[in-house]
């Protein structure tokens, strides 16, 4: 410590050592306040000595940790796989030979997608709210902030509707919902149900705006989410989906002809219950 900073205050051993681990120019900063410089000091001294006065476990060393104000940072995920829209996506491309497209229909853009839009029909099954946060795992996972997804997925007897036999003229189980801030953003929907040959999921495009979310051409990453299989046999035990518990026995993640080569990435965290219905989170890495 410099001699003319130990001569004005004698602080007494304990500051002297807190101003010694400090650097020159903040020792300066401190006695340049004068009493309210030195008053902080010793606060801050008084405040280590209590700490160091506290019991600890024998032979532990003290443990400093983080403030209350700390963030911790969220877990960053790799690109989600690229994956097949499958043969009744609705979205303008030519599938099934029909281009049908449910992406320009007047209230698309919807976070309840249980109601069709043009008969006003429900679809029926245990309740299910799915969400998705997007993120750019080229840029420490940065949210997506205003980038679309469109959703869709098969009714609780493994049909979709717009292609399947007597869902023809509905349109429930599809909507488009534009990311928040935080690159989140939800559906409140049905529990899927599972059908022959394909494990039970959830598909959907993402578009880089919502304004783009009108055709599949624009989309820039088509997927799928697969649901965990405790929450899906929990579900097909209900009544109206007596027709999945079989074809779930018959089918894995690894035999599944889309997600056998690695599911990770993809397969949503599953919480709640049949009374109060279930929530699906999954974080969507978009590579752009």
């Amino acid at each position: 410590m410099d001699h003319h900073e130990q001569d004005v205050y004698d602080l007494g051993l304990q500051a002297d050592l807190a101003m010694l681990a400090r650097s020159p120019l903040e020792r300066r900063r401190i006695l340049k306040m004068g009493a309210i410089g030195i008053g902080m000091l010793l606060t801050g001294c008084a405040a280590a000595s209590a700490q160091k006065s506290t019991p600890t476990s024998a032979n532990l060393p003290l443990v400093v940790t983080a403030s209350a104000s700390t963030t911790t940072p969220a877990v960053c995920v790799d690109e989600i796989p690229q994956e097949t829209a499958g043969p009744y996506p609705a979205d303008g491309s030519n599938a099934s030979n029909q281009s049908l497209n449910v992406l320009t229909r007047s209230g698309i853009v919807r976070n309840d997608i249980r109601t069709s839009l043009s008969t006003a029909n429900v679809a029926a099954g245990v309740p299910l709210t799915i969400e998705l946060t997007l993120v750019d795992p080229t840029n420490d996972c940065a949210p997506l902030a205003g980038y679309a997804v469109y959703l869709w997925h098969c009714t609780r007897d493994g049909n979709y509707s717009l292609y399947s036999n007597g869902v023809t003229g509905e349109d429930y189980l599809r909507g488009v919902q534009a990311a928040d801030s935080n690159g989140k953003l939800s559906f409140t929907s049905i529990f899927p149900g599972c059908y022959a040959g394909r494990w039970p999921h959830v598909h959907f495009e993402i578009y880089p705006s919502l304004a783009a979310a009108t055709t599949a051409g624009n989309a820039v990453h088509t997927t799928q989410l697969a649901l965990p299989q405790s929450a899906c046999e929990t579900v097909y035990a209900t009544d109206g989906y007596s027709s999945s518990v079989q074809n779930l026995a018959q089918i894995s993640l690894s035999t599944d002809n889309v997600f056998s080569d690695g599911s990770s990435l993809q397969l949503a965290t599953v919480t709640g219950d049949l009374s109060n219905g279930y929530s699906a989170q999954l974080t969507v890495g978009v590579g752009l």
